[in-house]
């Protein structure tokens, strides 16, 4: 049976559960999609790193429904993130961030998505990446690779699935502690490549324009869905990083719209044949 740690995304705070039962709610979750993908397999020994709690504000709502409810720093990640996508900027009316809020409805349109639901996921998204790579006292990240490395170092999995965010809380944690070995890592739908929000913030930083598999990782697989506003640039793990599988990572095609939802992730094919029978 292998045995797999997962690490999860954005937007998956459990408010008032504790950290063990939110973690196995999502253990839950994830079983339930892997299962989709590969029906006739063994479902794995899975545990799944909680971390969402350590990314809570004191004094701050429990998510940011809104761009009006995000601080400067997490508006220029925004603005950063669009520029990667050639986003049109829009014209500023009222609020500082009107000009967000158009530019993200011209995405929405043009990928054929809700506006209030895109505006919503990004200001979610945008505010837990800045609170983990800065946060309001600089312990988030810090604690968050501790718990990560906890779970790695009590479980010993032969694998390592991370999405979204947790791609980079994953990476940062395997680099942090060296000693931690794995045989795979998968990362789904991951940000590490978006350049200035997040490749250029990365610890260790890139050397030479360059990232690293970390030092305890035997074989990286990363996938990420064609139309995954996350993971951009295309194709970008596998050419900014050193280490990569570049023969089993690539493209996806998860879904239409919920193109970076990690149960469809882990539903597809191509983590089934990840998570198949013999060696990693």
């Amino acid at each position: 049976m292998k045995r797999i740690v997962g690490v999860h995304g954005v937007g998956q705070h459990r408010p008032g559960l504790l950290v063990p039962r939110a973690a196995n709610e999502l253990e839950e979750a994830w079983l339930k999609a892997l299962a989709r993908g590969a029906a006739s397999a063994q479902a794995p020994e899975l545990s799944v790193v909680y971390y969402a709690d350590l990314l809570r504000i004191p004094g701050r709502q429990g998510g940011a429904l809104s761009l009006d409810d995000l601080e400067p720093a997490e508006e220029e990640l925004v603005r950063e993130w669009l520029r990667e996508l050639n986003v049109p900027a829009g014209v500023s009316a009222g609020r500082a961030t009107g000009f967000l809020r158009q530019s993200l409805a011209w995405l929405a349109r043009s990928r054929g998505i809700g506006a209030p639901a895109t505006e919503w996921f990004v200001s979610t998204f945008f505010r837990e990446v800045h609170t983990y790579l800065q946060g309001f006292d600089g312990s988030a990240r810090f604690r968050v690779r501790a718990r990560i490395a906890e779970t790695v170092a009590a479980r010993r999995p032969d694998i390592v699935i991370a999405h979204s965010l947790g791609s980079v809380a994953a990476y940062e944690a395997l680099w942090a502690y060296p000693h931690l070995k794995v045989d795979l890592l998968i990362t789904l739908g991951s940000p590490l490549a978006l350049p200035h929000a997040v490749f250029d913030r990365l610890e260790p930083g890139p050397v030479n324009g360059r990232g690293r598999r970390p030092p305890g990782v035997r074989r990286w697989v990363n996938l990420a869905d064609a139309g995954d506003l996350v993971a951009i640039p295309p194709g970008g793990v596998e050419a900014m990083f050193d280490g990569v599988d570049s023969e089993r990572s690539g493209t996806v095609a998860i879904h239409t719209f919920d193109f970076h939802l990690v149960a469809n992730y882990l539903a597809s094919s191509r983590v089934a044949d990840l998570l198949g029978p013999g060696p990693t």
